[in-house]
């Protein structure tokens, strides 16, 4: 095998175990229990740096910070929605992996269905007009002018 192609290969395995390297060992509670709920939290709170990735797998300090807020209060005895609750209080609900369907989110949950069924209405109106519309004459030329027109074209 060639030099490139066991460092191609070192590097793809480094890049794809990334995300287990992001909770560092001194963020690890000592309790099994309180660290697995840890866990299943920071796998649903997003990470605001890296967009569309958990602060369980970012390596960001924002995460980081995070992932150290969250064991702080289970530690202190919150349960995993006061815990969730206390984020979303002070980063938002874009801090969510997966956003709620209540309150003002249920309009954004509901604009694609409402707009796929306005679509539908307006295409079977269109349709509906298209049929029922008078068929185009097929001789809308006058008698003069088709008379003008049959000599033009005798030419």
């Amino acid at each position: 095998m060639r030099l490139w192609q066991v460092l191609t290969r070192a590097a793809m395995v480094v890049l794809i175990a990334l995300p287990v390297w992001a909770v560092q060992p001194d963020e690890v509670l000592d309790d099994p229990e309180l660290e697995a709920r840890a866990r299943v939290i920071s796998k649903d709170l997003r990470c605001l740096v890296c967009r569309n990735e958990s602060i369980d797998e970012s390596n960001a300090d924002l995460a980081r910070d995070l992932r150290i807020l969250v064991r702080e209060r289970l530690s202190d005895g919150d349960t995993n929605d006061e815990v969730i609750d206390f984020v979303v209080d002070r980063y938002g609900e874009y801090v969510l992996l997966r956003p709620q369907t209540g309150g003002s989110n249920l309009l954004l949950w509901a604009a694609g269905p409402m707009a796929f069924l306005l679509a539908l209405v307006l295409a079977g109106a269109y349709l509906r007009r298209r049929s029922v519309a008078p068929e185009p004459v097929a001789n809308s030329l006058s008698n003069e002018e088709q008379a003008r027109l049959d000599e033009i074209l005798k030419d």
